[in-house]
């Protein structure tokens, strides 16, 4: 039994030359390793004294709430030309899906640049990814345990990332636990989109590597053609089934095997229908059911599956049972099921959304000062007459915490909307949106008569204009 041709698995990694603490890469220090994989090493760091700005003179990005960052470095000196290229292109596919298709379950890039180090040749030209820095991994919290009240919300975080990213034209191509980044509240992160390819139609073309315990039947028989082989976006679904499995089965594979090419054996004997599907009994029914969809034997089957109609399944099954670790109630249970029934992206069901309520916007008697019209950046939904609901864009509870559902009204808004506003506040939480446009500046705006609640939060990224508008009192300091 030998892998697809050409199939590298991408754990393998050679970590010769690594950074010691302390050591300098731009305008970062290096504290540690975080780990390593295919070509790359990622490291841990954190800004260097006296050099916070990047060449060109602007400053450097930092993630919302934190300083630390992750270094992945990717070596190019000492391969063969075609491993070199391999290497370069990976990098170009992370940055240019970090550039275009950020969001809050992805990880954020921060900044690439090419290193400079002579005194060590191995590393001298290698490629820099600059990344917001996670507090552990899947893999980390499986080896660990998974508490049960966590499961479903880590499995929603995951589909959520992969439906941003099949909305946006990509496939992850390399889905698994240590790819799946855990924040400091164990929000989820998508992670290493070096195999990470955009499709064009129904498919695209990826490098024949990947992770063996984590492929389709299909890819194990797809043929190795000029520009790769042909991914869709039912492997991240098949790959994200491993995942439900491992998740509530303390990281066992649904596929026997002492080794990653016994498993694959397995796979294509139940992907030709020589075997079952066979599911470990600690797997419940819904969860059972839903891996089963995921772990369809071909794309066919497993097409209709989408990561948004699993993330549907998932809030409406969580709504049933009341659950979401029991704390979501109110207005903000009611936005967290509709964002992730609707699929909308920055929605994340990670947090205990009461606390979306404890902070109230600044009441302000008489008329509003400012009119703001709110502006998509995705070109796809600026075009629409019709008011999709994939279309519709949030409002903020709270403008200093992280924009995300558990801090989203219920209210919607669509591209071309005017609201009326009463104040801005200049240093509010970071946003990001699809264009990677950035910003630090909220618009305080009052939604429409009877709206529960009547007033919220509009980010600067979600509209072109900039009204002349009084500073709002700020939350915390009521200045």
């Amino acid at each position: 039994m030998t892998p697809p041709q050409g199939l590298r698995d991408s754990t393998e990694c050679d970590r010769a030359d690594l950074l010691p603490p302390g050591y300098r890469v731009r305008d970062w220090t290096v504290t540690g390793v975080i780990g390593a994989g295919g070509w790359s090493t990622v490291y841990a760091a954190r800004p260097a004294d006296g050099s916070p700005g990047r060449t060109d003179g602007s400053p450097a990005p930092r993630p919302a709430g934190s300083t630390d960052v992750a270094l992945k470095i990717m070596p190019t000196a000492g391969y063969a030309p075609r491993q070199s290229r391999r290497i370069v292109e990976s990098a170009r596919r992370e940055v240019e899906l970090g550039r275009r298709a950020g969001h809050p379950r992805l990880i954020g890039l921060l900044d690439s640049f090419v290193l400079a180090a002579p005194d060590r040749p191995a590393l001298d030209g290698a490629i820099v990814l600059v990344m917001e820095r996670a507090a552990g991994s899947l893999r980390e919290l499986l080896d660990a345990g998974v508490a049960e009240a966590d499961r479903a919300r880590l499995i929603a975080g995951i589909c959520e990332g992969l439906a941003h990213l099949h909305r946006s034209g990509w496939v992850h191509a390399d889905l698994k636990p240590e790819n799946v980044l855990l924040g400091a509240d164990r929000c989820v992160k998508l992670s290493d989109f070096g195999l990470a390819t955009e499709m064009t139609g129904t498919h695209g073309y990826a490098p024949p590597l990947g992770t063996l315990d984590y492929l389709p039947p299909e890819r194990w028989r797809a043929p190795l053609g000029e520009l790769g082989v042909q991914v869709r976006p039912s492997a991240d679904i098949w790959a994200l089934g491993i995942v439900i499995h491992e998740v509530f089965a303390s990281g066992a594979s649904p596929f026997p095997g002492a080794t990653p090419l016994a498993r694959g054996a397995a796979v294509q004997e139940y992907g030709g229908g020589r075997a079952p599907l066979r599911m470990d009994h600690a797997v419940p029914p819904f969860w059972r059911a839903l891996a089963a969809d995921c772990l369809a034997p071909t794309h066919a089957a497993r097409a209709p599956h989408t990561a948004e109609s699993l993330l549907a399944r998932i809030a409406a099954e969580q709504g049933a049972r009341g659950t979401w670790t029991g704390r979501l109630r109110g207005r903000a249970r009611t936005a967290v099921l509709a964002t992730a029934l609707c699929g909308i992206a920055g929605a994340t069901l990670c947090s205990d959304a009461a606390r979306a309520l404890s902070f109230a916007p600044p009441g302000r008697a008489g008329a509003a000062v400012g009119a703001i019209r709110v502006f998509n950046a995705e070109q796809g939904c600026r075009e629409r007459v019709d008011r999709d609901p994939q279309c519709s864009l949030g409002l903020a509870v709270d403008p200093l915490r992280q924009y995300t559902a558990d801090n989203v009204v219920p209210s919607r808004v669509w591209h071309g909307d005017v609201l009326a506003a009463d104040c801005q506040l200049s240093q509010g939480a970071s946003v990001i949106d699809e264009a990677n446009q950035r910003s630090t500046r909220w618009f305080h705006v009052r939604l429409p008569r009877g709206s529960t609640p009547p007033t919220a939060w509009l980010p600067a990224v979600r509209t072109q204009d900039r009204p002349t508008l009084p500073g709002c009192p700020h939350p915390m300091t009521g200045r």
